[in-house]
């Protein structure tokens, strides 16, 4: 839920920027298909493998995954057939993750150096480019650098996930932290959140809000990879470091209001 909360506060966002009218369907999609791609990423060996010892909290799970599902099914056949095609793709990119599709080779998510790409794209694909395809929102240069910014975002968040998972992470995985250690993937954070703030600076047009948005947000994610380690807590990361996107979508709100 705390996941899909955050895939809905970064889609409302770019709803926001380009102000797409009747986006109720698409932010429900994006909560609905967000909790049961994570849910099947995250629990399908489990449930698979230890059907006959499900405790309460693995049905109740299942239950919301399935209620989910049947909600993503009934809007997808709802959408033009353009959008259907396009969520295509990200659900393709979901199943290369969590299932093995080639034989003797395990899934995406198992790939050596990939991870954090995949789920990065995956992320850009439904927060940034599904709305505005659902929107029939023609894509420009500020769609680009939209989509290149949100991918740094995403980037850098899942890169304080990998330090603080780095002793816990098959070393097959080769991880950020893994091939250049806790302290450079540190470095590489400051830098890409950097680049974020700079592509702003950069513009044509400076918007001073939206320049003095980034800027918060990104002292605040700086915040967070300066203090990660290897020894904090799953909850760091898992409720603090997911819950960013969810501050930084009520933060906007009170900045437009005003």
């Amino acid at each position: 839920m705390h996941v899909s909360l955050s895939a809905l506060a970064l889609t409302a966002m770019t709803v926001r920027f380009y102000a797409i009218s009747d986006s109720f369907y698409c932010l429900l999609f994006v909560f609905c298909s967000t909790l049961v791609g994570y849910n099947f990423v995250k629990y399908d060996a489990l449930a698979r493998t230890q059907q006959n010892k499900w405790r309460i909290e693995l049905k109740f799970i299942v239950l919301l995954s399935l209620f989910a599902f049947l909600v993503c099914l009934y809007l997808f056949f709802q959408f033009h057939w353009y959008v259907q095609l396009f969520v295509v793709f990200p659900m393709f990119l979901t199943l290369l993750y969590t299932l093995p599709f080639f034989p003797n080779k395990s899934n995406a998510r198992n790939w050596k150096g990939v991870k954090i790409y995949i789920v990065s794209f995956c992320w850009v694909l439904m927060t940034v480019f599904f709305p505005l395809v659902f929107g029939r929102i023609a894509f420009d240069s500020s769609v680009f650098w939209l989509s290149i910014q949100r991918f740094i975002l995403i980037f850098v968040l899942v890169l304080i996930f990998e330090i603080i998972d780095v002793t816990k992470d098959d070393p097959h995985l080769q991880t950020v932290p893994q091939m250049i250690g806790v302290e450079k993937t540190k470095k590489l954070g400051y830098l890409l959140l950097s680049i974020l703030v700079l592509i702003d600076v950069l513009q044509p047009q400076i918007h001073w809000i939206a320049l003095s948005f980034k800027i918060l947000i990104s002292v605040t994610i700086t915040f967070f990879l300066y203090y990660s380690k290897e020894t904090k807590s799953r909850y760091y990361s898992s409720f603090w470091v997911e819950g960013i996107p969810i501050f930084w979508w009520l933060l906007f709100l009170v900045l437009m209001e005003n």
